[in-house]
């Protein structure tokens, strides 16, 4: 519905692998919101894994790159190991961080999100410096 009533009548093709990673987000997190309100028992049965699932919208994404870019079945494979390589680097960096700073004198106003938000827009700077670096 996302691409054939909003993204294709005003020609933001460009938009789709953005919008269907927010559209599956933004579901999942109403689906936990419903399910911690009205069927708790189900909610912690699930625990971690509910949150999980947006997981997926990476691999959607990984998915539809490859096609956009008209990978051929070896190209497609390498790109995939490449993203997933460079998905997990990231976390495991983001997480070691995150204990680090449980440990660092931290102002309170910037405690949780804040310095999260910010920890990741400086960690992207970081990876932006990869860019291009094989001249590909």
């Amino acid at each position: 519905m996302v691409y054939h009533f909003v993204l294709a009548p005003f020609h933001l093709e460009f938009l789709r692998t953005a919008s269907f990673i927010l559209t599956i987000a933004a579901l999942v997190q109403l689906e936990e919101l419903y399910m911690k309100k009205m069927i708790p028992a189900l909610y912690r049965a699930m625990g971690i894994y509910l949150p999980l699932i947006t997981t997926n919208c990476a691999i959607l994404a990984v998915a539809f790159l490859a096609i956009d870019y008209r990978f051929n079945f070896l190209q497609s494979m390498v790109y995939s190991i490449g993203v997933s390589s460079g998905y997990s680097l990231a976390i495991v960096l983001f997480s070691y961080i995150r204990e680090r700073m449980a440990l660092a004198p931290i102002p309170k106003w910037f405690q949780g999100y804040p310095i999260a938000f910010i920890t990741a827009a400086l960690m992207s700077l970081a990876f932006l410096g990869f860019t291009n670096m094989f001249g590909l």
